[in-house]
């Protein structure tokens, strides 16, 4: 179904069996699918609607908005429209043949809810199709019919998606809608800047004035076409702002495909290129790259830069980053940083105290592996003897738990594709492991997110510890015990994760304490991947508040990767416009 960024693979949302024709189809095992309903009256039908949600469900934007799911009724909907997920993605019709589709099919069928799954149009990690003759070579294969119009898209855009958390809307993927849309910005810049964002949930920035550009949703940037849809948007931005950037700015990461390119485009060795393949400039004027024109951002810093871009403040903040992956200025893998930030630098104050990532990447896709390595940090070699099902299945099926972990044992003891990682979110992923609910995951976040789903309220926190230092170190051994002993008694699942949950907000918040106490600050900026997991989100959010901090959240661009380029560029701005007063 042709819409306004692209095409849509569309399905009765009601019919199991076309649901997992299309996950068949789309080579997509687990990810939950949006839906479209023809009015909010339906939406209400089947979740929660709050006012917060039902305006931004009418809103002209129409985002997908995240709502609970009913549990006091039996909802009709496929099984595996949204496998684990306790909330639904809705969103309402925004064309005219939306409109037109809905009401044919609920007329067609009287007396039935009119509920369409409505998924990005393309095979699984690529770019959605937009032109009328890629989506008919690519999706022709794929897709029973297709229903179009005769309007001509110009540039892809993905649906925009948004939740409510804090009682204020909050974006996870910023596109249609608001996407090429500006951010306001506090101070002018005297330099054009081109922000190449992060590798996952990618984002490009241009900036000039006090205007930010932030593009559409571009993607994970790890094949061709998702490549090519980061360049032809960079060029079309620059063409549609009058935009020549003489400053690029883009992560520490030395693999990233965004960092690559921008170092490539310094050297001028990779122009920009149009769908016809013609070479673009994209900085005609760009000379042999420096460290004045060739920015790199420390990815979490990146974060921090984003909310205090967006809420026009210049710092300093108690920052608290909290995130997947994120190359650190000490070549390890960050993800749970506190530190004092500002736009023109920061210092690190405290992070989650490092574990082995056993196997690198791998550990990521095989949770397992975290989960292993944090119970030899709590246990030593002994927790291959725990009585818990952890452990005790992984002997009944296949090799044995310590026959899989001796390899990888001997890789951390001799330091060989095992980088160190203070990753909350590697964090999460090692207790959803460890109570059964996601050995191996087929999308990122998946561990974490069947975790937040599992959990019930509770307001208990397991113990950790803090150890002082430069910067001080999280310590969540006690919790990973505390947590094997209640597994051990046979603690209800649900109670124990939402203990935990608890736990991290209250580690959060003490060492926001304990920032405060050593920097006189009490503004505070949240940001990072894990800052989607609403429950989480909102503990830390009352924690805070009783504590008498002011916090500031990512609300007009998402706080996960799709954030990283506004923040990159508002701290390449801020460092030439320093150099410049100073220089």
């Amino acid at each position: 179904v042709k819409g306004l960024g692209g095409y849509h693979r569309a399905c009765d949302a009601l019919n199991a069996a076309a649901v997992d024709r299309l996950r068949q189809r789309k080579h997509r095992e687990a990810k939950p699918f949006a839906i479209m309903l023809p009015d909010l009256a339906t939406a209400r039908l089947l979740c929660h609607v709050g006012p917060a949600e039902a305006a931004l469900l009418e809103s002209r934007r129409r985002p997908i908005v995240l709502l609970r799911r009913r549990a006091d009724i039996a909802l009709p909907l496929a099984p595996d429209l949204a496998p684990v997920y306790a909330t639904l993605g809705v969103m309402l019709p925004y064309t005219p043949l939306h409109h037109l589709l809905l009401r044919a099919f609920g007329a067609a069928a009287p007396g039935r809810l009119a509920v369409l799954v409505m998924t990005s149009g393309n095979l699984s990690d690529e770019p959605i199709a937009f032109r009328d003759d890629d989506a008919h070579a690519r999706l022709a294969t794929i897709a029973d019919g297709a229903l179009a119009h005769n309007r001509a898209i110009h540039m892809r855009c993905d649906d925009s998606v948004m939740h409510v958390v804090g009682g204020s809307a909050q974006l996870l993927r910023r596109a249609r809608g608001y996407a090429p849309e500006p951010i306001a910005l506090a101070n002018a810049s005297t330099a054009q800047v081109l922000a190449v964002g992060g590798h996952l949930k990618n984002t490009f920035c241009l900036l000039k004035g006090r205007q930010a550009f932030v593009s559409h949703h571009i993607g994970d940037l790890e094949n061709l076409e998702t490549l090519t849809s980061f360049r032809e948007g960079i060029a079309h931005y620059q063409r549609l702002f009058d935009i020549a950037p003489t400053v690029i700015a883009h992560d520490l990461h030395p693999e990233y495909l965004s960092t690559r390119f921008a170092q490539e485009i310094g050297d001028r060795r990779w122009g920009m290129g149009d769908s016809d393949g013609t070479a673009l400039d994209i900085a005609p004027q760009l000379p042999t790259p420096n460290p004045q024109l060739l920015i790199p951002v420390q990815h979490h810093h990146a974060h921090i830069a984003s909310v205090l871009a967006e809420h026009g403040l210049d710092g300093p903040v108690i920052g608290v980053a909290a995130d997947g992956t994120g190359y650190g200025t000490d070549g390890a893998i960050w993800g749970c940083e506190i530190m004092r930030a500002d736009l023109r630098g920061f210092e690190r104050l405290a992070h989650l105290a490092y574990v082995p990532l056993p196997g690198g990447d791998q550990a990521v896709r095989q949770p397992w592996r975290v989960a292993a390595a944090y119970l030899q940090g709590a246990f030593g070699d002994s927790w291959l003897d725990l009585d818990i099902p952890f452990v005790r299945e992984a002997r009944l099926h296949g090799p044995s738990l310590g026959t899989r972990w001796r390899p990888l044992a001997q890789m951390i003891e001799r330091g060989i594709n095992s980088p160190p990682t203070s990753s909350l979110g590697r964090l999460f992923d090692a207790v959803a492991a460890l109570l059964g609910l996601c050995d191996e995951v087929v999308y990122e976040g998946q561990a974490a997110i069947e975790l937040e789903m599992l959990a019930a309220p509770d307001a208990r926190p397991y113990p950790f510890a803090i150890a002082e230092g430069a910067p001080a170190l999280l310590d969540v051994a006690p919790a990973i015990r505390a947590i094997v002993g209640e597994i051990e008694r046979g603690a209800a699942l649900p109670q124990i994760a939402g203990r935990f949950h608890c736990t991290v907000a209250a580690l959060l918040a003490e060492a926001c304490e304990r920032a405060r106490a050593a920097t006189g600050l009490r503004v505070i900026a949240l940001s990072g991947g894990v800052f989607q997991n609403r429950m989480l989100l909102e503990n830390m959010l009352a924690l805070l508040e009783q504590r008498d901090f002011t916090v500031y959240l990512n609300r007009q661009v998402p706080p996960n990767d799709g954030g990283l380029s506004l923040g990159q560029a508002a701290v390449a701005a801020a460092l030439v416009e320093s150099e410049r007063v100073t220089g």
